[in-house]
């Protein structure tokens, strides 16, 4: 993948100089992944690796990385059917790196490898992150009264 992603409206979103975006499975470090998620995201405190490993397998990943070292410095996971619906969860940046706009670039990154399928809805659900979804265009949902929910709130 390139470096830079460019939305429909023209917008660019490139990422910081000295890091890249890949949807490669073999690049993944699945450790830090999962102890990112299970010991400092508040919507995956305590997820086991095997839940973590499962839910990897079955979805579309995104790694963000350091060029010169290859180190794993982001992640964002996609559910989709390829054809009417994206649910984008499981975005991290690691601590270190934040404040760079790397989570702005995978953000978009996102919305653009999806772009060409043509989906009806992409949907994500954050507690604390609105302003750098917005940058890319996700939207409050206009009638959350037609919204279901089976699980946890």
């Amino acid at each position: 993948m390139t470096n830079e992603y460019e939305a429909p409206d023209g917008k660019a979103f490139p990422f910081p100089d000295g890091y890249e975006l890949s949807t490669d499975p073999a690049r993944l470090d699945l450790c830090r992944i999962h102890q990112w998620l299970s010991e400092d995201a508040y919507w995956a405190m305590g997820r086991t690796r095997g839940k973590q490993d499962a839910a990897v397998a079955g979805s579309l990943n995104f790694g963000v990385y350091e060029e010169a070292s290859g180190v794993q410095v982001g992640y964002a996971r996609v559910v989709t059917d390829h054809a009417t619906f994206a649910f984008l969860c499981d975005v991290y940046i690691d601590r270190s790196v934040r404040g760079k706009g790397i989570g702005t670039a995978l953000a978009a990154g996102v919305r653009d490898h999806l772009a060409p399928y043509g989906l009806r809805r992409v949907l994500l659900a954050t507690g604390d992150a609105h302003a750098v979804y917005e940058k890319v265009g996700f939207v409050g949902l206009d009638h959350p009264e037609h919204w279901m929910l089976l699980g946890e709130q």
